[in-house]
């Protein structure tokens, strides 16, 4: 559906902060699912940890907030362009490890939207098994051309 090029269009993150490798599927306002590959080449692996590499919960946790972020901004019509802050996170959960080699499918659903706030619930799966879900709350930047919105 969305490949790097299009993420990067959206998202200010890049390379080692990017964390969405794709995205899968989308439905306007209600959910988005992306991949991320993770490679032992991610530096953060140099230290976490040498001799057993182990994704940090962390950066599952951002994985899934850029995600929400192409989410709420491709359902906002007339937002693009503009920044997601992420305000929040409640009720976050780590049930597997995530190494080097695995692929993660991260899925993100709305739970609540008024503009211009977020609530979000995101979980990630490997080999169609939960590792790990939180809620997040966002908040996209304040309309520049009309600060109502």
């Amino acid at each position: 559906m969305m490949d790097i090029q299009e993420i990067m269009a959206i998202l200010p993150h890049r390379y080692p902060f990017l964390l969405v490798d794709r995205i899968l599927s989308f439905e306007p306002g209600k959910k988005m699912v992306g991949l991320k590959n993770v490679s032992m080449n991610e530096p953060f692996f140099q230290g976490h940890f040498p001799g057993h590499p182990i994704m940090p919960g962390v950066l599952i946790i951002e994985a899934m907030a850029q995600i929400g972020g192409v989410l709420a901004v491709k359902s906002a019509k007339g937002r693009e362009g503009q920044l997601v802050y992420f305000l929040g996170i409640d009720k976050a959960k780590f049930r597997k490890p995530v190494l080097p080699g695995d692929q993660l499918r991260i899925e993100v659903e709305v739970l609540h939207q008024r503009p211009p706030y977020w609530k979000l619930k995101g979980m990630a799966y490997v080999n169609d098994q939960l590792v790990s879900e939180a809620e997040l709350k966002a908040m996209l930047e304040k309309d520049k051309k009309d600060p109502e919105k």
